[in-house]
């Protein structure tokens, strides 16, 4: 679960819980498409945008296993290659009537397990959470809708064109 998940899920709480930890997933499918889901504040379903599988860590879960364990929650999708950190940044929102500070870390993902099953969504993730899809790249850069990270676009095709960084590329903090 995270927070733009947390903007789309629960967990861990939000305000007065300090900074939470959060693992994301760039998933991948063979052709290069990238996996995200559609989430909303679900008191307003207009309110929309698109963000990567991941969420906050439980217990004494280290960021790889939180990693995988919302992206098989949030997807059904448990065939996976769990590859580098691909980015870090800090984020701040408000979603469901509270305040979420997060940061994030996001690993690169590959599969080959494109049919999607959701099955264990919280249920704050139930009513804030209405789809999700595989996007191309190109897909992404024309989208005129919101997609968190902000730079996603621009972000996925650098991987795409570089490989992953050789280290994790520190993103400009998202406050909204």
């Amino acid at each position: 679960m995270s927070a733009e998940n947390a903007r789309a899920e629960g967990g861990a709480e939000g305000s007065g819980a300090g900074l939470r930890k959060v693992s994301r997933v760039v998933l991948l499918d063979p052709h290069d498409r990238i996996l995200l889901l559609h989430g909303h504040e679900p008191a307003d379903p207009d309110d929309s945008w698109w963000f990567t599988p991941g969420g906050g860590l439980e217990g004494d879960e280290t960021r790889e296993e939180a990693a995988l364990r919302e992206l098989a929650e949030e997807t059904g999708i448990t065939e996976v290659e769990l590859g580098p950190v691909l980015w870090r940044r800090h984020c701040s929102f408000p979603f469901d009537g509270r305040r979420w500070d997060q940061d994030e870390w996001y690993f690169l993902g590959r599969t080959a397990q494109t049919v999607t099953a959701p099955g264990g969504l919280t249920e704050l993730e139930q009513r804030s959470v209405a789809g999700l899809r595989w996007w191309t790249s190109a897909e992404l850069s024309a989208a005129r809708e919101t997609v968190y990270p902000t730079r996603l676009a621009e972000l996925l095709r650098t991987l795409l064109d570089e490989g992953p960084p050789s280290t994790p590329v520190i993103l400009a903090p998202e406050i909204v």
